[in-house]
């Protein structure tokens, strides 16, 4: 899962980007409003935590363009304003959820998870295909009665086959929603990442459930 962060204040901004990316998410960050509605309009980000008090064009604002823009994907505001008419503001303006200054980092991860729960692609705090099982919140991944041991990279990547089984997945699909914005499209690092994954889910000859599809992708079925 990929998600924008737009925070100005570098020390916290830095706190949010390691913590997240942390619980293996692919995080960019955006330091104003303007980087903020470019990334925004220009990526597939699954969320967008966007702080209100940014230079150039406020949160308030940045959150009505790209709404305007048909930019669906859900926001968490962070600001210091606590005040009902500001929270109101920020959720009229488009705003999925709101969370004041200062917060708690497990407080703050768990509103991402709600949030991310919203989505098209999120149902629960679990994934389950046949005999693999990836627990949401624990990042455990069993297949069977055998618990994998994943990097943080091969643990995004399953997560995302977990949420779209049985659909052929383009490597632009897997650029956009598993690494950030200094991905590399020349590399082949997502095929030996892949490599990497597919080793540890099929190991002691079990059933192949990554398959590549000719000039198209890959696709998780069994």
């Amino acid at each position: 899962m990929r998600i924008l962060v737009v925070e100005d204040e570098t020390g916290l901004a830095n706190s949010l980007v390691a913590g997240l990316k942390e619980e293996c998410y692919a995080v960019d960050r955006a330091g104003d409003g303007e980087e903020a509605e470019f990334l925004a309009e220009t990526n597939d980000y699954d969320l967008i935590v966007l702080d209100l008090m940014i230079p150039k064009i406020d949160g308030f604002q940045v959150c009505r363009d790209i709404r305007d823009r048909k930019v669906t994907t859900p926001i968490l505001m962070l600001t210091a304003l606590d005040s009902v008419s500001d929270k109101v503001k920020g959720l009229d303006c488009g705003a999925d959820d709101y969370l004041t200054k200062p917060f708690s980092f497990e407080e703050f991860l768990a509103r991402v998870r709600a949030l991310l729960r919203r989505g098209p692609l999120t149902v629960a705090s679990s994934l389950d295909y046949k005999d693999l099982h990836m627990d949401l919140i624990a990042h455990s991944v069993f297949r069977g009665d055998r618990r994998i041991e994943l990097t943080g990279k091969e643990y995004a990547l399953l997560e995302f086959f977990l949420r779209n089984p049985e659909r052929i997945i383009s490597r632009s699909q897997l650029a956009e929603h598993v690494w950030d914005q200094y991905f590399d499209p020349l590399s082949n690092v997502i095929d030996v990442s892949i490599s990497h994954l597919r080793k540890k889910i099929e190991v002691n000859g079990g059933p192949r459930v990554l398959h590549s599809v000719r000039g198209m992708g890959y696709i998780m079925k069994s």
